[in-house]
């Protein structure tokens, strides 16, 4: 049998495309295999220390960091506000931590509040476009050219922890980031655990501007870690974690 130059190149190409794809399936099962047994995986979290943070009710450090490292949009009218991190009065982030003996100072002191980053994530399950999901990390994401603004991750969400943009949001970003895209009329938004600036090894905006360390961020997989030796060691609480959403922003009580 004889055999051209052209068809050559085809056998021997179709042979490397093979062994390529045979590479590429058994790389992919190596890393599901590690996944199963534990090994490489993270799972992040964040840590509040709710003592340092009342001490400095006023610092606004790290919601100025997180809006501008994300343009969020800053609108003069109360009912268009769009937020990522913000603070709640305590009684308001807390509601079943009320008892009537607790000093009423306290109860309507700011506490920190954001995304919750669920383990069960209600926002994610009524999505019907899937623009929000959940990592393997444990990050509920969003993609802005998905939503199609239905709102319903927005009713399921039991923190208040989404925004809509009831408005065009790019006239209202007051100082722009280039490296970071804007968002368009329409469309909900949300923290996003600042997943561009862990991708290369940095940790959430939010967190570096903290002057107090009030927040504490990393791997509840690393038995080393900051965030698994508080939460294991220290009485913590958690944002209505009744309601089986699993979240993963711990507060020291």
């Amino acid at each position: 049998m004889t055999i051209t130059r052209r068809g050559f190149l085809g056998v021997t190409g179709m042979s490397a495309l093979a062994l390529a794809g045979k590479a590429s399936v058994d790389a992919l099962a190596s890393v599901a295999g590690e996944h199963e047994k534990g090994e490489g995986a993270v799972r992040w979290a964040m840590v509040i220390d709710v003592d340092k943070c009342l001490g400095h009710a006023e610092c606004t450090s790290c919601i100025k960091a997180c809006h501008e490292v994300h343009n969020v949009p800053d609108f003069p009218d109360r009912a268009h506000e769009v937020k990522w991190i913000w603070k709640e009065p305590f009684d308001r982030a807390f509601p079943e931590q009320e008892n009537d003996y607790a000093e009423e100072s306290l109860m309507k002191r700011p506490v920190m509040v954001f995304c919750n980053h669920c383990d069960k994530p209600p926002c994610v399950r009524v999505c019907p476009t899937k623009a929000t999901w959940k990592r393997e990390d444990g990050v509920v994401m969003m993609d802005w050219h998905r939503c199609i603004g239905c709102r319903y991750c927005v009713a399921a969400c039991p923190y208040g922890s989404r925004s809509f943009n009831w408005l065009d949001p790019r006239p209202n970003i007051k100082k722009l980031n280039p490296d970071f895209p804007t968002r368009t009329k329409g469309v909900v938004e949300k923290c996003t655990l600042c997943e561009e600036r862990l991708a290369v090894g940095k940790k959430p905006a939010c967190v570096e501007a903290c002057e107090e360390k009030a927040l504490i961020f990393g791997d509840l997989q690393d038995p080393k870690s900051e965030v698994l030796e508080l939460v294991r060691t220290r009485s913590t609480l958690r944002r209505r974690s009744e309601l089986g959403t699993d979240p993963q922003i711990y507060y020291l009580a």
